[in-house]
């Protein structure tokens, strides 16, 4: 796949094959995935739900984010349909966040990032040994 393509840009003119036309009408799907759940704290935020239900101060907690950037971000993520918000209005109010069907779709997604950082990121570590 080319840059453009992952860019979801038109090349601006290909004289071997004649054609000044985009390479497709939409832009690339991976491009369309990464602006769905391609920010850091979407992402943080994705893959501490896997673990189940949480509130939103355990949320606050596990992720390190400020109450606005966190609130923000489960309110983008629950407009696009990965994340579901229960409230119980019992003493103290409590909001829950789980993932959707569409968010527990992405655990397989994490583990390939999984496999993949350890093999490849396991150089940045001095001390770890992957051929032991």
């Amino acid at each position: 796949m080319s840059s453009q393509e992952l860019a979801g840009s038109e090349p601006a003119d290909d004289t071997e094959t004649g054609d000044t036309g985009s390479l497709s009408e939409t832009p690339c799907p991976v491009i369309d995935s990464l602006e769905q759940i391609g920010s850091r704290w979407r992402l943080v935020v994705l893959y501490e739900l896997q673990n189940g239900e949480r509130r939103f101060n355990e949320l606050k907690r596990e992720t390190d984010a400020n109450a606005r950037t966190l609130s923000r971000v489960l309110d983008d993520l629950q407009e696009t349909g990965f994340v579901d918000r229960r409230m119980e209005e019992d003493a103290p109010v409590a909001t829950y966040y789980s993932l959707t069907e569409k968010g527990e779709s992405l655990a397989p997604v994490f583990g390939e990032i999984d496999d993949w950082a350890h093999e490849w990121l396991a150089e940045c570590g001095a001390s770890v040994d992957t051929d032991a």
